[in-house]
């Protein structure tokens, strides 16, 4: 039995399920008079403000009863659809809140309201139709962007959802023994003890009956812990004095345990307050213990007439209480908020948390811890319902929400965590399925989570950047032993689906035909859930015309022919050239020097002109075939300078030796 507010209808109103918020007051009952010329008008009219006046008045059951009778005799107009949907939705019956807002949503959709979007996509979650729910998502994520309805479950979440759907759990959950058919939950600690709001009958008076659900009116009540901390025994009442007609829930102490704060029906001298619409708003009330009896239920000063104040949570230290409101201020259905508590016990006024903490959905049941704040919400992006979220506590204020995932959050309505941080150990309350009653509260263990990651990369080519299909990627432990392989995609890129362990080292090895292999060692942080980045770099193998001649690297090709005294490219010589260029292509960073030699036959005067064309010729030839001018450093003719043999002047040689000197040589100078 949780609580919520409703911004349409000003005090806290179910809008989950039948045990929310609201069932801590009276709903007034509205009466319209309609005049109507024709008298069948009149009587299809009556039936349609009979339908209203249940809806209004909280009775779902048999407001859908009448809407569904409605729509069967050809009313499908968007009214009646919203309230059907809602009628179910609202009483928990997730099957057919979803199959009436589909229709809705098939017939309405370019009209809807976000807020009926949204309650279409929890109903979803809630019969576990995921895949269409994040479909919605989708499909109104840019009409979205138009509003100022802001919940994460309305956005194009589909990865973060995926996510939070196949996150590892943490949680190891167990029903109470003490859970009865009816409504428990809103656990809270007090000394040893745990205090909880139960419907159970307490046979103080006679059985009063909560109208809407049947069951009893929330009173305290308070159980012993076993030594474990998984369960609850021998419940008994917590106070008489507290206990009134109506509702009482969710409670919190100071850290002395003297004095309490708590939620009830705006009840004061045995009457019902009401604001000037006859609505019965929720209040937060104090009590002090002394004597051993809790002293009569005060107000706090920022209580109101016009609004609801309630589930109060202590800080640690006692110095800020936290609580949940729909005041004026708020972000959406209900928020929380916090003041100060001043030494002589005022308040100062009251801030709203902000919009990392609050969404347009309802944000309830805060509780806090020296580091983190735990809630409930519908806004941020969940599993159905309402989703226990964490935030850490940093010097700038709260963190973002996490949600705590499966099997603590389900796709019902999950809240009202508390936690003892030293053991992980705690309760929360919860309407899931295959509880023994309407709420349900839970012991949980907390586990230690696995500190886990993954690995993803990329392989270019070093020499121009560009990524490389189809490399061969190898993922190894430490010591070599291979844990998996994959191949690049078209954009180099690669992923393991395997789970890392944190501080931890590995490596990973590339090939592919006609690459040189390359491997990089990485180590894992201890970061939990990080994702490892390894980029990756690899070289082309040098092209069979690339040779090192005394340590020099040079693009060897065969002679180039001119000729007689002439510098000018001949065919044959273009061919040779050619593959000067293709290599090149291969290598765009590569910078290369040209130089021609003569032998020693002719004026040394003459050789070295006529090279020095050759050369420059050459290195033009190979300019004009694309390859940019700065990538030849030089072209230049050395004549008959630089002999590779003793062939020089006066020396008698065969034209075979002669023939050694006679030669264009291409200096590798850079090669990337």
């Amino acid at each position: 039995m949780k609580y919520s507010y409703d911004t349409s209808l000003k005090p806290w109103k179910k809008d989950l399920n039948p045990q929310d918020f609201t069932k801590m007051k009276t709903i007034k009952t509205n009466i319209v008079i309609l005049f109507s010329l024709m008298g069948c008008i009149v009587q299809a009219q009556l039936k349609y403000n009979d339908a209203d006046a249940n809806f209004d008045n909280l009775l779902y059951v048999r407001a859908a009863n009448q809407y569904e009778s409605i729509v069967q005799k050809g009313d499908d107009s968007q009214h009646v659809l919203q309230r059907l949907g809602d009628a179910y939705f609202f009483n928990t019956d997730m099957e057919n809140a979803a199959k009436w807002y589909g229709v809705l949503f098939s017939k309405y959709e370019n009209v809807l309201k976000p807020e009926h979007v949204f309650r279409y996509v929890h109903a979803l979650k809630g019969i576990g139709n995921y895949k269409l729910a994040k479909a919605i998502m989708k499909i109104y994520t840019k009409k979205l962007d138009a509003s100022d309805f802001e919940v994460d479950q309305l956005k194009n979440n589909d990865e973060a959802l995926d996510e939070l759907l196949n996150r590892q759990p943490q949680f190891y959950i167990s029903n109470l023994a003490i859970n009865t058919p009816v409504a428990d939950f809103g656990t809270t600690y007090y000394k040893d003890k745990i205090v909880f709001s139960s419907s159970r009958d307490s046979l103080r008076f006679e059985t009063r009956v909560y109208e809407w659900n049947k069951q009893p009116y929330l009173d305290f009540f308070m159980a012993d812990t076993n030594n474990l901390g998984s369960d609850l025994a021998e419940v008994v009442q917590f106070s008489e004095i507290l206990n009134t007609r109506y509702h009482e829930a969710v409670a919190t102490f100071i850290p002395e345990g003297n004095v309490m704060y708590f939620t009830r029906n705006n009840y004061s001298n045995q009457t019902l307050g009401r604001d000037g619409e006859g609505t019965n708003h929720l209040k937060m009330y104090t009590s002090q213990l002394q004597g051993g009896e809790w002293t009569a239920a005060t107000e706090v000063s920022f209580n109101s007439e016009e609004y609801s104040v309630g589930q109060p949570a202590l800080s640690p230290d006692g110095r800020f209480l936290f609580f949940v409101s729909d005041m004026p201020g708020s972000i959406g259905g209900t928020d929380i908020f916090v003041v100060e508590i001043n030494k002589d016990g005022s308040f100062s006024q009251p801030r709203n948390l902000g919009p990392t903490i609050n969404t347009s959905g309802r944000e309830m049941f805060p509780y806090i811890t020296e580091e983190k704040l735990y809630f409930a919400s519908d806004g941020h992006l969940g599993l159905g319902g309402l989703d226990i979220f964490e935030s850490e506590i940093g010097r700038d204020g709260f963190g973002a929400p996490n949600n705590l995932g499966r099997p603590l959050n389900s796709n019902r309505d999950d809240f009202a965590y508390i936690v003892n941080e030293s053991s992980d150990r705690g309760y929360f309350s919860s309407n899931r399925e295959g509880g023994k009653g309407d709420d349900d509260i839970y012991s949980f263990q907390r586990l230690e989570e696995a500190c886990e990651q993954t690995v993803k990369g990329s392989v270019i080519r070093k020499a121009n950047a560009q990524p490389i299909v189809n490399v061969n990627v190898e993922l190894l432990l430490a010591d070599g032993t291979s844990i998996g392989k994959t191949i690049t995609d078209p954009y180099g890129a690669f992923n393991f689906d395997i789970v890392l362990d944190c501080e931890a080292e590995y490596n990973i090895k590339i090939g592919k035909q006609g690459f040189i292999a390359n491997e990089k060692a990485f180590t894992t942080s201890n970061e939990k859930d990080y994702m490892n980045t390894v980029p990756m770099e690899i070289t082309k193998e040098l092209n069979k015309l690339i040779v090192r001649e005394n340590g020099v690297l040079k693009i060897k090709i065969d002679n180039i022919y001119f000729d007689l005294n002439k510098a000018d490219i001949r065919p044959d010589a273009a061919q040779e050239l050619n593959k000067i260029v293709e290599v090149m292509k291969e290598y765009p960073k590569m910078v290369i020097k040209v130089e021609a030699h003569t032998d020693s036959r002719g004026s040394d005067r003459y050789n070295e002109t006529l090279s020095d064309k050759r050369a420059k010729a050459t290195g033009s030839y190979i300019i004009s075939q694309g390859i940019e001018t700065n990538r030849i450093e030089s072209a230049i003719g050395y004549g008959e300078k630089v002999l590779l043999n003793q062939c020089s002047n006066g020396v008698r040689c065969t034209n075979e030796e002669h023939d050694v000197n006679r030669r264009s040589e291409f200096i590798i100078v850079r090669l990337e």
